[in-house]
């Protein structure tokens, strides 16, 4: 039924299609593993505030943590581009403290379809308490 030129324009139209998806979505990407070797570690019990508000080793740790894990959907700089809220924006110190380890937690899930995956299990309460304190080092208005 189809001719050749048939073939190619829908070869052509689902060749684009794949490559647009792979363009735009990050697809199936896993969480990359974060060396929290230097910090202090916190067991098991996870805390309701920033253990390391102001550690210089924390910031430099979750400035890394957070450009191989959180900046794919939040942006270079938690400068969002719209696909997720700008991290920047944080309420400081506890009160951001207690919405940013919820979320990274129970991860973000709106009828059914899962906006932000849960880290917990996934990534040591010391590596998300350290993204948050380099989180906490950016200006809102840049």
């Amino acid at each position: 039924m189809f001719n050749k030129v048939h073939r190619r324009f829908v070869g052509a139209v689902l060749f684009s299609s794949i490559m647009c998806g792979a363009a735009i979505g990050h697809g199936n990407v896993s969480p990359q593993p974060i060396d929290t070797s230097n910090l202090p570690q916190l067991g098991d019990e996870w805390r309701e505030v920033n253990p390391y508000r102001d550690n210089a080793d924390a910031i430099t740790t979750g400035a890394s943590a957070y450009n191989q894990n959180c900046a794919r959907c939040h942006g270079l700089g938690a400068v969002s581009g719209g696909i997720a809220p700008d991290l920047r924006l944080l309420p400081p110190e506890d009160e951001g403290d207690e919405w940013f380890i919820y979320r990274v937690r129970n991860g973000s899930v709106r009828n059914g379809v899962t906006y932000m995956p849960s880290f917990e299990g996934t990534l040591t309460q010391e590596a998300l308490w350290s993204i948050r304190a380099w989180l906490a080092t950016l200006p809102a208005d840049e």
